[in-house]
Formats: structure tokens, sequence, C-alpha cells
């Protein structure tokens, strides 16, 4: 199938550096790692789980050059993910020291690289058409030298550009008026339990899901709750949880990217609403079942478990 929506991912790309520990070390401690590996992470998670799917992908930010870039640029060819930015030479890109327990959480130490020399005019040089998708990180919004540039690229952006914004696990470190701008244009907020709750001061998940249809998500929001799957709401109606997948929990890293991904290539392809948060539920399964991020699988996989399933 031949889809015409495209996905603009302004999440930054990074270079993931993983390791399986058993536990995370008190400060001055020490662990030995059963696992590790070097990969390509941040934006790549739900670029890479869309381009899967069969929608074209599109990285608007910027890679560098050095070792950490070229696995990140090696990455975005394996999927065929446009990077339509020149590098920039003064900087490589930034990476992630990713933790992840025995019980598949995951701690993170991040040091910033070449994404952060983004500028209005790379976002302004963007072709981005009506019925194309953007998603927006909340590390996109979070920062003074970024935010103001999204921000404003955004509010310029036609009205039929569908946007997703995923506020990420630091909502709390979002300025308010940043989150409130994001919020007014967000067509979709894609979210977790915890990060709904944060930003609507709910307890329960109806409550929180509802609080933050009334704040954002001109056409709704997803909240996804890990094992019990996720709950939709779309405008002028109720939530309805879609139920999740069995399996093995391995690495929950890239998780929440992968269900992003795969749900805006659903609805990129004309998929209904509820079957796409089914699709992402599936996926996502499949991903958490292996060491790493961007492991979402391809579209005939994700229909295979869900006909075993069903």
């Amino acid at each position: 199938m031949s889809v015409a929506s495209r996905l603009f991912c302004l999440d930054s790309v990074m270079i993931d550096i993983v390791v399986k520990i058993a536990r995370v070390p008190e400060s001055g401690g020490d662990v030995l790692a059963s696992e590790h590996l070097i990969t390509c992470g941040g934006g790549y998670n739900a670029m890479s789980a869309c381009a899967r799917q069969g929608v074209s992908a599109i990285y608007a930010g910027r890679l560098g050059q050095g070792p950490l870039s070229s696995v990140a640029r090696s990455s975005l060819a394996h999927d065929d993910i446009v990077e339509p930015f020149e590098a920039d030479d003064r900087y490589d890109a930034g990476f992630c020291v990713a933790m992840i327990d025995d019980g598949g959480e995951r701690t993170f130490i991040t040091s910033p690289g070449s994404e952060g020399s983004l500028r209005l005019s790379h976002l302004a040089s963007l072709d981005v058409q009506g019925s194309d998708y953007v998603l927006v990180s909340g590390y996109n919004v979070m920062y003074p030298e970024s935010g103001p540039i999204v921000l404003e690229w955004l509010s310029n952006l036609a009205n039929d550009v569908i946007v997703a914004f995923d506020p990420s696990n630091r909502v709390m470190d979002i300025p308010e008026e940043n989150l409130r701008a994001v919020f007014d244009r967000a067509d979709w907020t894609l979210c977790n339990e915890t990060e709904a709750s944060l930003l609507t001061g709910k307890d329960s998940l109806r409550e929180s899901v509802v609080a933050l249809a009334q704040a954002t998500g001109r056409r709704g929001v997803v909240v996804r709750h890990g094992a019990s799957g996720c709950t939709v709401l779309t405008k002028n109606s109720h939530p309805i949880r879609v139920a999740a997948y069995e399996t093995t929990v391995v690495d929950t890293n890239g998780a929440g990217d992968t269900h992003s991904g795969v749900f805006l290539a659903e609805l990129a392809r004309g998929t209904d609403v509820l079957e796409a948060a089914q699709r992402g539920n599936a996926a996502s399964a499949v991903a958490i079942s292996v060491l790493g991020p961007a492991s979402c699988p391809d579209r005939d996989v994700v229909s295979a478990m869900i006909r075993r399933s069903s």
C-alpha cells in the first residue's frame, strides 16, 4: 500500500549505550553488566516503528560528525528515514546511557550533542503538507534554546497538519507556558499513565485521561498503562481501554515510542483509531521482549501476533 502521509519527527536521535544490570548501583557503587549494546535510540525509536509499518519518516533534527553520528546515520538509512539537514561538523551526536534492571525498568543518563544546534531556519525549510504528521517530544519544548524555536514553527503549521505530542518522563520540567502552547496545537497527546497523572493532578487513570483530553488533543489522547494496555479518548467520546498482549518483559526502553510510531503510522494509513491503538499494543509487546531500543517489528509480524491472540 502506498501511503502519501509522512511522519516528521522532532524527537532527537541519540545513541543509546544500553547495559543490563541486576540493579542500579548506589552512589559510589559498582555493578557488573550481564549484557550490553550500543545502538541508535531517541527519536529513531518512533521513526523506525513508523517506517516498518510502511509510512515514510523524516528526521526533523540534526546529526553531527563523528563515530556516534555515523552509527545514527547508518540506522536511519537502514529504515529509509530521510535526514534533510546538513550535518553540524562541530559536534557529534549526543548519547544516553540506559541502565536496564532485572524488572525491565530503565534509568537514563543523557549527554547532549549536535541535536542542540537545530535552528528555526532548518525547520522552516521542511516541506510539511496537509495530512502529514509531526511528532514533538517534551524534550523539544523543555529547554530555553529549543523551546521557542519549536513552538514558533508549530504555530505556523497549516491547520490540517496533524501534530502529536509526547510529553516524555520529564513532564514537570516543561515550562508552563510552553506546555500550554503545545497543548493548544496538539491533535493527539500520547503519554503513559504516570505522565498523565503528573500533567493533570488526577490519581485515577480514568480521571487523568478525561482531564488530559480536556486540556489537549484536538482529536484525542492515548494514555499507555503497561501490561494492561492503553486507554483512548477521542474528542466528544468516552475513554475506551484497549487490551495489551502477553509477553516476556526484557527491556521496556523505547516501548512508548514504539507504540506512538505504530499508532501514528496506522492513522496515516487510514486505520481506525482503536485498531491503531491495538496494533501499537501488539508491536510494543514484541519490542519489549528483546534487549535494546528500536525493536519494533514489521507490520506483518504485528498482524500475525494479533491473529494468534484473537
